[in-house]
């Protein structure tokens, strides 16, 4: 049984030409073999999972994941997210949900964390919430705020901050990974070369962002399940554990660095899967 389509607010004609693209190409995935109803025999799509990367990252970094769900017969859209702002990067987020029908697995990595919290608040598709090594913030908490809560991030020290000019002139500052000390923060149980390509095609991220509070929390709503990495030395994993516990999450902790996504995409596929597995 397909759930019926959300409402839309009006659009500019360029907007309606993207939503088409892109409403083509979920069609076109999502031509696979779903879950079968047991009641009537017929097939019930799969959910789309939408997965968010954070700072530090792009969506390439689900590339792995990404494989293992097709595999398993699952729609997915990886989104470019902006990484300027809180608000900004959540109402982006916002208008990609708004462009897929159905039921959606929303998935968010490190700072993604926190932006799929702000962005499906609301949002009656949303039917599953999954943290991979993420932030989930309280209202009005930060990024910077949950990573200080507890001992064990590094991430201060291998930070390279570098001055901006925003499109409002206003100054501001983007934050990198050194590329030498990359691996190291970052992706530790990652092939060398591998992190190394990693390094170079790492986005930035506002220190704004990361320093801005968030909005009321999707996962006080919404069904959430989290992928505590335990070597992870951006967010600590004591305040991963601590923010998993405070939000009733399911949990599964896996011994991996920061970019587990890349190291372990079989294990962060087998989490969204379950947390997939609960839609109905």
């Amino acid at each position: 049984m397909n759930p019926s389509p959300r409402m839309r607010r009006a659009r500019t004609p360029l907007t309606v030409l993207a939503g088409v693209g892109l409403a083509a190409a979920l069609t076109a995935a999502t031509v696979v073999p779903a879950s079968a109803d047991k009641d009537t025999g017929t097939h019930r799509p799969k959910p789309t999972v939408v997965l968010v990367h954070g700072a530090f990252a792009d969506s390439t970094s689900w590339n792995g994941v990404i494989r293992e769900l097709r595999h398993d017969g699952y729609p997915v859209v990886a989104v470019a997210n902006p990484l300027r702002s809180l608000q900004g990067d959540s109402a982006y987020l916002r208008d990609v949900l708004a462009s897929i029908d159905g039921p959606v697995v929303l998935v968010g990595h490190s700072y993604g964390g926190s932006v799929i919290s702000n962005a499906a608040t609301g949002d009656k598709d949303v039917k599953a919430l999954v943290y991979v090594a993420a932030f989930l913030p309280e209202k009005g908490e930060s990024a910077v705020d949950l990573s200080g809560k507890f001992p064990g991030s590094t991430l201060g020290d291998a930070l390279r901050p570098v001055p901006i000019t925003n499109p409002d002139g206003s100054q501001g500052t983007d934050l990198y990974i050194q590329n030498d000390k990359f691996r190291h923060q970052f992706a530790a149980d990652v092939p060398r070369d591998q992190a190394d390509l990693m390094a170079v095609n790492q986005r930035p991220v506002t220190s704004a962002a990361l320093a801005e509070g968030a909005g009321e929390p999707a996962w006080k709503t919404i069904p959430s399940w989290v992928l505590i990495a335990t070597q992870d030395l951006n967010i600590p994993p004591q305040a991963q554990e601590f923010m998993a516990q405070r939000a009733g999450a399911h949990t599964t902790k896996v011994r991996a660095s920061h970019a587990v996504s890349v190291s372990q995409p079989g294990k962060v596929a087998d989490v969204v899967e379950d947390a997939a597995h609960s839609v109905r």
